[in-house]
């Protein structure tokens, strides 16, 4: 019983911890919370090393240091931390030379164990390497399958994906009605760079458009 205390006490302590460095950071005490959040990454805290990373991706009191971001991004996301693991792939692909196959195959594992978690980002990110065969053989039809599980779960981007395939693809069965409603969701969110092709749908099929409006 006096084991249990003890480590519900740590347990406490540590939230402690993380609650002051989170706080030190919406202050802009910047150094500060990545001192607590360093010291706490170091015992093993998957969210602490995430925030470490993060700190260091964005520059926050500190020089950006993409190098650090990484070997952090990468302790989280071994740990199963979902958000991680989309950043780490983000960071992967962004800092891979031209035409690294290697390092977009990379991406794409960590954009896997992410999307199964649940993580929706990770699924558009996924299915663009589908769309674009990069680190993956080309398949729209699997893309297309990822974009619209993360369209469903309100992620924007993927909904004016799912809308352009709907509208255009070329292994997807065409519905010019699901690539309207799919556009509009996208657009209600602040994506307007959907604006022209929504314009270039309505133009080409206005029924479709009219239909989904009664």
């Amino acid at each position: 019983m006096k084991f249990v205390w003890i480590m519900v006490f740590i347990s406490t302590l540590w939230a402690n911890e993380f609650d002051t460095a989170v706080a030190e950071y919406r202050e802009g005490n910047y150094i500060k919370a990545l001192d607590i959040f360093y010291a706490l990454a170091k015992e093993g805290d998957s969210q602490a090393q995430f925030n470490v990373a993060l700190i260091y991706a964005n520059g926050k009191g500190v020089a950006k240091d993409h190098y650090q971001a990484m070997v952090w991004y990468e302790k989280a996301a071994k740990q199963g931390n979902c958000d991680a693991q989309y950043n780490l792939a983000k960071l992967i692909v962004q800092k891979a030379e031209k035409g690294d196959t290697h390092a977009q195959e990379r991406a794409k594992e960590w954009y896997e164990k992410a999307a199964k978690a649940g993580q929706k980002e990770a699924m558009n990110e996924l299915a663009l390497l589908y769309i674009k065969g990069r680190g993956v053989k080309r398949d729209e039809r699997k893309a297309f399958a990822l974009f619209k599980q993360a369209a469903q779960m309100g992620e924007s981007s993927a909904q004016a994906n799912v809308a352009l395939l709907y509208a255009w693809g070329k292994e997807v069965p065409h519905n010019k009605i699901k690539a309207y409603e799919n556009f509009k969701k996208a657009l209600a969110q602040g994506k307007n760079e959907v604006s022209s092709s929504l314009e270039k749908l309505c133009k080409e099929s206005s029924w479709a458009c009219q239909k989904s409006e009664e």
